[in-house]
């Protein structure tokens, strides 16, 4: 067993970390897996599902409960963490997460199988969070670039490899091993992060903010509902929408307000006061809208416009998540070598507002090889923008409020996903009604009704004239949802200029010689605690 002290100092950067931390970073990647593949597995295995359990009408839900219990519990386990320990609370949330894995895979009707994904994604919540809080007590920013690649790794093989997993698993062991394949995977996770890590223990003598937890828990529901439902379940319009965005706004300014007498608040006001902090939970809020909803229209668009198979769509966005990672090991290695970054924000913003630009310009004539070189574009904005939020983010704050900022930041990137699925959704949606309106024969429109759910073979078999005009509707509808991300990605970019460059911990002078800086941000100073794994 290997003893490492972190400390702050010039020459922190040239320790070398020693086996038991690259191995609990492992059991860290493996854990990040989980949370990221499940959506994506469980996705493909659903009609499966449904053609077993029924249940059709209560679909959505099988991934909304998951959703909502993920984006609810995410800032109480980073809370959690900061109070009573990170490793304790994180093998927690593992366990949890299991057992929902193991009991969803049991469900015997549909009702079972929503609720023991609502219990899978309290776990999950603790995942991401726990992952990127430990890996910022364990090792100093200056030295935490080199792990990005890792990260964005992780993140690339879920996106690419999930549909060919779960459709894999389905069709040779059947669905319920889409969630008792997490059980193996997590025990391996537990046992290695029980065995090589040990973090300094915690026991806070204050109590748990149950009133903000509450309303913290309400308010981000009733978000993460409005986002799901309006446009598809209920028009933005309706009584039961409006109902939704008032509990939700209400909720949410009784928890700012009670946050200010708290005596431990879920969410402490004052990490906002760090200019870095509120400009990376901007930054990761946009980034999130821009990548789920780019994730969800690119695969669309090739099937449905280019003829391109839908069992192969996580491979149609290697151009994308290819480049994101390229370009997130590059940042990584740069910034751990000069101790810079705010140059990598920038150019991440500018090069994904001219990617989602240059996507909103395809149409029925576009070649693969063109759409490739668009969203290549975009991943290269991504990959500098992904990682650098939470590294940024997280040399913004104090040790004692790691995990606060980590939940934080995986929280707005979490309702930006949200934001953008339902927002792009909605102009998509309406753009294809609109196209097909004008240039469909007569009942032509009712024929692509279920337009997101019409493969290649489906098209193949339309009449001429139908197809044509659908295929011109998908493309009317990405220019639009593109067109839209871009104008947002613009706002990461203005955010991205505000950036000030503290320098990060593990770089530049002494604990003891760097002062705080005047917008709130610690300087390079605050030193990581001492760690011995």
């Amino acid at each position: 067993m290997a003893d490492k002290t972190e400390a702050a100092t010039g020459d922190a950067g040239a320790v070398k970390q020693p086996r038991s931390v690259r191995v609990v970073l492992l059991a860290l990647m493996i854990a990040m897996m989980l949370a990221m593949l499940d959506n994506m597995i469980i996705g493909t295995a659903m009609p499966t599902i449904v053609g077993e359990l029924g249940g059709l009408e209560h679909l959505s839900w099988v991934v909304t409960a998951y959703t909502l219990a993920t984006a609810a519990s995410t800032p109480l386990w980073g809370k959690l963490g900061d109070m009573y320990g990170r490793k304790g609370s994180f093998m927690t949330s593992i366990v949890i997460f299991l057992a929902g894995s193991a009991l969803s895979g049991m469900a015997q009707d549909m009702g079972q199988l929503i609720g023991f994904r609502a219990i899978q994604g309290l776990g999950a919540g603790g995942l991401m969070v726990g992952v990127m809080a430990i890996i910022g007590d364990l090792i100093p920013p200056r030295e935490r670039g080199k792990y990005q690649g890792m990260i964005a790794g992780v993140m690339a093989l879920s996106m690419i490899g999930g549909p060919l997993v779960g459709g894999t698993i389905t069709d040779n062991w059947g669905w319920r091993w889409s969630f008792y394949i997490n059980i193996p995977l997590g025990v391996i996770a537990l046992i290695a992060i029980s065995a090589v890590l040990h973090l300094p223990k915690k026991r806070s003598q204050a109590r748990i903010d149950y009133l903000g937890a509450a309303l913290l828990t309400v308010g981000i529901t009733a978000i993460v509902l409005v986002t799901t439902w309006g446009g598809t379940e209920y028009a933005w319009t309706s009584a039961r929408i409006m109902e939704l965005i008032g509990i939700g706004v209400a909720a949410l300014i009784g928890f700012v307000f009670w946050q200010t007498r708290a005596a431990e608040p879920i969410l402490p006001l004052h990490i906002f006061r760090s200019r870095n902090f509120t400009l990376m939970s901007v930054i990761g809020f946009i980034v999130g809208f821009v990548m789920f909803g780019a994730t969800l229209f690119l695969p669309l668009y090739q099937q449905s416009v280019q003829g391109a198979s839908a069992t192969n769509s996580g491979l149609l966005l290697l151009p994308m998540l290819g480049a994101m990672l390229v370009t997130s090991m590059v940042a990584g290695r740069v910034t751990t070598s000069t101790g810079r970054y705010k140059i990598f924000p920038i150019a991440g913003g500018a090069l994904m507002t001219v990617g989602l630009f240059l996507l909103s310009t395809m149409d029925t004539d576009t070649t693969r090889f063109t759409s490739g070189l668009y969203m290549a574009v975009v991943g290269l904005g991504m990959g500098c923008l992904m990682q650098i939020t939470m590294l940024v983010a997280q040399n913004s704050v104090e040790m004692k409020d790691m995990g606060v900022a980590s939940s934080s930041t995986t929280l707005f990137r979490t309702l930006g996903s949200s934001f953008g699925v339902a927002i792009m959704g909605a102009l998509f949606n309406n753009r294809v009604q609109d196209v097909m309106a004008e240039r469909a024969p007569a009942g032509g429109s009712k024929a692509t009704e279920q337009s997101a759910t019409l493969t290649a073979e489906a098209l193949k078999a339309l009449p001429a004239a139908v197809r044509d005009a659908y295929q011109h509707a998908v493309s009317a509808g990405t220019h639009g949802a593109f067109l839209l991300g871009s104008v947002v990605a613009v706002l990461a970019l203005v955010a991205a200029v505000f950036v000030k460059e503290v320098p990060l911990k593990g770089a530049g002078p002494k604990a003891s010689e760097a002062p705080a800086d005047g917008d709130g941000d610690p300087a390079s100073a605050k030193t990581p605690v001492t760690e011995t794994v």
